[in-house]
């Protein structure tokens, strides 16, 4: 498990890290989300030891990481994927890890072939591209066998078949009972991997909670009906207590549906269930009835609006997507604040430079 208790970060007079407290559960899957800039690399290297609070303590297992006598035993980090001598091979790497904790070889074979770098374990890491650095970050994280694992943007440079490893992986580590706290800013993979979200913004926890909880908290939540009888199921929808609203359509959505006499609107405040049964005592012909929620992804965007430090500017408007702006008044832009376990084969991600 890990545990934060008021940890805080200041770099010189920025404030990265603004006394959060969290835990993350051991047996589900915790992702770690907010905008660039928002404190979650901070509190993760805050977690290894690499940084060092302001104030306030972190835990992991229940003991600060520095304190554990074998750490990678306890806890396995993907926190740079890069951050490992160019010249030796990926095998050599391994086996320096392996070496301070007097891990067997075996167990380097082991991981080695679990994250699918079999074919090129004797190649030098300097011409290994962005999804084999990530392969070999998550065989060292994997080395010691730890109960606690954590990972930043770890599918990063794979492709699809990476990627769908990477969830298998990360939900089969924590149905063993395994702490498992990962972040990354592809919202629709967070939907399908994780149990839990912890939110940060600014430096503050804005969410932790479940990410159905999330998703629902959002504002979004309405029924799609399509129908010819627009006006008399409107009108019994409004008796029900629902509120009615048409959509601008698309031009194609609205000429497909123009040639059939069909109407669109969307409906709050009742099910669908109920919607149904409203068109059947009017009449009403139903050619579609879809309940429509926001997505984590819209959730997520709301949540953080006014967190978001990077601004940018809405294409098709030309206007900006927050309220704050991104240039200065001098036209000059922002400067930015700060079976069994899975395993892995190289595709398309998997060559050499």
């Amino acid at each position: 498990m890990i545990e934060a208790r008021n940890l805080a970060k200041n770099y010189g007079d920025k404030r990265a890290v603004d006394n959060i407290s969290f835990k993350v559960q051991p047996g589900i899957v915790t992702g770690f989300l907010g905008p660039n800039g928002a404190g979650k690399s901070t509190t993760m290297r805050m977690i290894m030891g690499l940084d060092k609070p302001t104030s306030g303590t972190v835990y992991v297992n229940g003991k600060p990481y520095a304190q554990h006598k074998s750490p990678l035993t306890q806890v396995g980090a993907l926190l740079e994927a890069r951050a490992i001598h160019p010249g030796r091979t990926a095998r050599q790497h391994l086996r320096v890890l392996a070496a301070t904790h007097s891990f067997p070889i075996s167990r380097v074979d082991e991981v080695i072939d679990l994250t699918g770098l079999t074919s090129v374990a004797d190649k030098r890491v300097g011409g290994f591209s962005l999804g084999m650095g990530q392969r070999l970050g998550i065989a060292s994280a994997l080395l010691g066998n730890p109960s606690t694992l954590i990972f930043d943007e770890p599918v990063n440079g794979l492709d699809p078949e990476g990627v769908l490893w990477v969830r298998n992986l990360a939900r089969y580590l924590a149905g063993q009972g395994r702490t498992v706290f990962l972040s990354s800013h592809l919202m629709s993979e967070m939907a399908l991997t994780a149990d839990h979200l912890i939110v940060i913004g600014k430096g503050k926890i804005l969410a932790d909670m479940p990410v159905q909880e999330l998703v629902e908290s959002a504002s979004k939540r309405y029924v799609r009906v399509a129908t010819p009888g627009v006006a008399a199921l409107s009108a019994a929808v409004q008796a029900a207590g629902g509120v009615v609203v048409v959509p601008a359509p698309s031009a194609d959505d609205a000429t497909a549906r123009h040639a059939a006499n069909v109407g669109v609107i969307e409906v709050s405040g009742l099910e669908a269930p109920d919607i149904g049964e409203l068109a059947l005592t009017s009449g009403v012909v139903l050619h579609e009835l879809t309940p429509i929620s926001s997505t984590l992804e819209e959730a997520y965007m709301e949540l953080t609006a006014d967190s978001v430090e990077y601004h940018t500017i809405d294409v098709n408007t030309r206007e900006h997507t927050t309220t704050e702006p991104s240039y200065t008044a001098a036209g000059a832009p922002k400067a930015p604040a700060e079976a069994d376990m899975p395993v892995a084969h190289l595709s398309n991600e998997g060559g050499q430079r």
